[in-house]
């Protein structure tokens, strides 16, 4: 199903490109990126703002605004359809072909982004596209894998919560370790407070990694992370340093 049609009037209209943030330079020409989504699309925004050369936008879900985000910034979008496949391994190989496919003769994505995509990914599909399939999760992992991660902060009584970028391996969200933010957690906090100040380091985070992937400052070697030819250790929580 193509989604190409996906509104782009409303919330979602065109409007100017942000400036990247500060320590994010220029963007290659080269590379293919393929951005995977679910649902909103606030992290594709973040992308997008900061003028990240998307190639294209995947949905499991048809009509979610990430699409309609998507379609305003003139990048082209699909859907994959997951209430349509008869298992998770058939969904995985139609979402596979379609990224590896590709428009033009450059038919190979050179990065997955995995932003807001809801779908758990199936071991085929993961060491298909190992070392190019990032994700984006909202935890300091190893704490809080899965969902409801705000809630389950709060409710751990942690002192710090945020955010984590990670390769993706075949183990839900166990992948290395690239960066992360981190933001501190007050006793009046709510899931929604705490959701809001955590999203805000999700849109910053991002766009860094991306970039810093695909200049070349971040590489993924038997499954050890390395940014600027240095090891990143699995505790290493602090973001990436400016280019």
């Amino acid at each position: 199903m193509d989604c190409s049609r996906a509104r782009s009037d409303g919330p979602f209209a065109p409007r100017p490109a942000l400036r990247p943030e500060p320590g994010i330079g220029g963007w290659p020409a080269w590379p293919r990126i393929v951005v995977l989504v679910s649902g909103r699309g606030s992290n594709l925004q973040s992308l997008i703002d900061a003028g990240c050369p998307i190639a294209e936008v995947v949905s499991d879900r048809p009509g979610v605004p990430a699409l309609a985000r998507a379609a305003a910034a003139g990048i082209r979008t699909h859907c994959v359809d997951r209430r349509t496949r008869g298992s998770r391994e058939e969904f995985d190989e139609a979402l596979a072909r379609l990224i590896d496919r590709g428009p033009g003769p450059r038919r190979r994505a050179d990065l997955v982004v995995l932003a807001g995509f809801m779908h758990v990914l199936g071991a085929g599909f993961t060491s298909r596209f190992e070392g190019r399939l990032i994700n984006l999760h909202p935890s300091l992992l190893p704490a809080f894998p899965g969902l409801w991660t705000h809630e389950r902060a709060l409710a751990a009584g942690v002192a710090e919560h945020g955010c984590t970028v990670h390769f993706v391996t075949e183990a839900l969200d166990a992948g290395p370790i690239i960066a992360q933010a981190r933001v501190p957690v007050s006793p009046e906090d709510t899931p929604e407070a705490l959701a809001a100040r955590v999203l805000m380091e999700e849109h910053r985070l991002l766009p860094r990694v991306v970039h810093q992937f695909v200049t070349g400052c971040i590489e993924f070697r038997g499954r050890v992370v390395r940014r600027d030819g240095r090891i990143v250790r699995p505790d290493d929580a602090s973001p990436p340093d400016p280019s």
